[in-house]
């Protein structure tokens, strides 16, 4: 049955002849009449479609959910689904309900649902959370979606009084949608507020020859520093640590300096990453 391995509405499969009452109750119930196979693992993408199904069509998905439904990253499925509708705000578990004024160009329609721009859910997520939390949503939000801080600035043109617009700014000034995991964000942001110059993210190395043979998380290409998280692949994949090795020679080689960071690290000793990366610019002679 392949219809459900997604949410469904109960009413519906009954009706259709889908499934039998006896049947329904072997599946898991996210919300009123709404439904998923026992078997399903709930992302972020189904608590949006159950959401979605639960309002009947008659809300606009946004935070969360909207970045979920334009394919953003990262987002785990323990985060409750946003809607946005008029009239009652009342919230259920597992979705918070907003009454938030969206103008028509800020609504655009994924397959049957109505979600909120990629810049609009920019914009919300940038004012509703931590600031530290929203880089790393919206840093992979403009990176799996093309979207540029620019345009959140533009959203936040049009809505002048706003709650959380100082937020906002701060984040967005800090945004790079060079980032590709939420970790490389927290690197970043510690080197920043370390007081160390915006490192550039991406950054392609070619050999003599001028071919590209890697790139890197992020680093200062004239001080030919670079800095690199490492995953726990990084540890567990035996081919993936054989090509760091080889890696990391030829960057030795080419006159790179690599200073590595892991998750330990970044959660204990922040400071630490900070101080190692200041002395390997010194010693390449910035002025840090």
């Amino acid at each position: 049955m392949g219809e459900v391995q997604r949410p469904f509405r109960g009413s519906e499969a009954l009706r259709d002849g889908r499934l039998t009452r006896h049947g329904l109750r072997t599946f898991r119930r996210l919300h009123r009449d709404v439904y998923v196979h026992r078997s399903v693992e709930v992302t972020a993408l189904s608590r949006a479609r159950a959401a979605w199904l639960w309002a009947n069509g008659e809300a606009v998905l946004a935070g969360f959910s909207a970045a979920a439904v334009h394919g953003t990253r990262w987002i785990g499925g323990g985060e409750p689904a946003t809607l946005i509708r008029r009239g009652s705000r009342r919230s259920v578990d597992g979705i918070d309900v907003r009454a938030d004024a969206l103008l028509p160009d800020e609504v655009c329609r994924v397959g049957e649902m109505l979600v909120t721009t990629p810049a609009r859910t920019a914009f919300d997520l940038g004012r509703w959370l931590p600031v530290d939390r929203a880089v790393e949503v919206l840093d992979a939000l403009c990176h799996d979606t093309g979207l540029r801080p620019a345009e959140i600035s533009g959203v936040a043109g049009r809505h002048r009084g706003e709650r959380g617009l100082a937020s906002l700014r701060e984040v967005v000034s800090l945004l790079d949608p060079g980032a590709e995991s939420p970790p490389e964000t927290r690197t970043r942001l510690v080197l920043i507020r370390g007081g160390l110059p915006a490192p550039t993210t991406q950054i392609p190395i070619a050999d003599r020859s001028g071919r590209i043979f890697a790139r890197a998380d992020m680093g200062w290409v004239g001080w030919k520093v670079l800095v690199e998280y490492d995953g726990e692949q990084h540890w567990s994949d035996e081919r993936q640590r054989t090509w760091d090795i080889e890696r990391l020679e030829r960057l030795a080689e080419l006159g790179w300096v690599v200073v590595r960071v892991n998750a330990e690290q970044l959660r204990r000793r922040p400071q630490a990453i900070v101080a190692r990366v200041r002395d390997r610019l010194r010693q390449a002679g910035a002025p840090v």
